[in-house]
């Protein structure tokens, strides 16, 4: 294994050697206020002050097991992804005929639909992030996650929704103008609040490793090779002219809702365009199962990008044996050099509030576990 960078366990900007993708399991009062909220019993005050009293607490443990960069846990939030597109103009919260599916599992059947035309205005979300700024001070970095701008073209694309999205634009080339300048705005709109680490989180690549998908949804009709160009391309259209000083990431893995997962399969049939031509600054992958593959697809990884290795599963309490992860970060740095690699949890701890299926104490001790091993790795 390549010999890293002196001091390489202290990286100065994100990603971190010990990282986090985002989400966090939601704490008993969470879910309790959010309840009380649903039946009319508090107001939306009063879930807020509930909602900030947890985060503040969150940032505080998150600082405690040594993470640089922190988030607010998405704790103001019912889906990973859903409820950015639920805050952009043009969008509403609908029902769709189905949930989506995993293995073993059906989540609830909610979706983002179009009523006009796609713009970024005033969104709940930029209050969020002002708080977590504020909260979280200095010395650390207070990291925004929200869905890939492909993930959000995907969604406008789900059976339910193709009537709507047809009828707002009438060509796709001006659907993708109109959700890359929503995102651009988006950025300038967080990097003006002090945003320095904006994460894009997308399971569209998952779509083009699962042969089963093509097989079950997609439909003979459709050219996987021309949606993979399509999703990168408006992706990097959102990404083009962000501030050089705000650190622009990419998650992907292939679902996670309750501890299941949605797809499987390796990197390689989309590393040459999702590695080799997404202007990102670093990657998040998911690399805990072998349902995610083996590293060869790295070797596409351009010279000044990072990755983020998801080895440590999110799903499961149990802690890995350190020497095999160990043992994985020496074979994925044939690939990419150690100094250009780091270490988390494969997903978040809870993409949905539902969560998954382990306990709060068992979350921290995965991020101890981690940051316990990138002291061993990167000394």
């Amino acid at each position: 294994m390549e010999k890293p960078l002196d001091n390489a366990f202290h990286r100065a900007i994100p990603p971190f050697r010990y990282d986090i993708v985002g989400s966090f399991l939601r704490p008993p009062a969470i879910k309790e206020a959010r309840v009380r909220f649903e039946q009319g019993r508090i107001s939306a005050e009063a879930l807020t002050e509930i909602e900030d009293k947890e985060i503040a607490g969150l940032v505080i443990k998150q600082k405690e097991v040594g993470l640089k960069g922190v988030t607010d846990g998405e704790f103001r939030r019912s889906w990973w992804h859903l409820d950015f597109m639920w805050g952009l103009d043009g969008v509403e919260k609908a029902a769709s005929t189905k949930g989506y599916r995993f293995h073993g599992a059906e989540s609830r059947a909610e979706t983002a639909r179009l009523t006009g035309k796609v713009r970024f205005g005033d969104h709940p979300f930029l209050r969020h992030f002002k708080f977590l700024h504020e909260t979280a001070g200095p010395g650390v970095v207070a990291r925004q996650t929200i869905p890939a701008p492909a993930q959000f073209l995907s969604e406008l694309y789900r059976p339910d929704n193709l009537e709507s999205t047809r009828k707002i634009y009438a060509s796709q080339e001006e659907l993708l103008m109109d959700i890359a300048q929503a995102y651009r705005d988006a950025i300038r709109a967080f990097y003006a609040l002090g945003c320095r680490n904006l994460q894009f989180d997308d399971c569209t690549w998952a779509m083009f490793v699962d042969k089963d998908y093509w097989r079950t949804r997609a439909g003979a009709d459709i050219d996987g090779a021309e949606t993979v160009a399509t999703f990168a391309r408006v992706n990097n259209m959102a990404i083009d002219g962000h501030p050089p000083d705000m650190v622009l990431t990419t998650h992907v893995c292939r679902g996670n809702f309750r501890s299941t997962f949605a797809a499987s399969g390796g990197y390689e049939p989309i590393a040459e365009t999702l590695f080799g031509k997404e202007n990102v600054d670093a990657y998040y992958l998911e690399y805990d199962t072998d349902r995610a593959g083996d590293f060869s697809p790295l070797r596409f990884i351009r010279e000044n990008k990072l990755v983020v290795l998801g080895l440590v599963s999110s799903k499961t309490g149990e802690l890995e044996d350190k020497a095999v992860i160990i043992s994985r970060i020496e074979d994925a740095a044939r690939y990419v050099p150690l100094d250009r690699l780091c270490l988390s949890p494969q997903c978040g701890f809870a993409s949905t509030e539902e969560g998954n299926i382990l306990t709060e104490q068992q979350q921290w001790g995965k991020l101890g576990f981690i940051r316990e091993i990138a002291g061993e790795v990167w000394k």
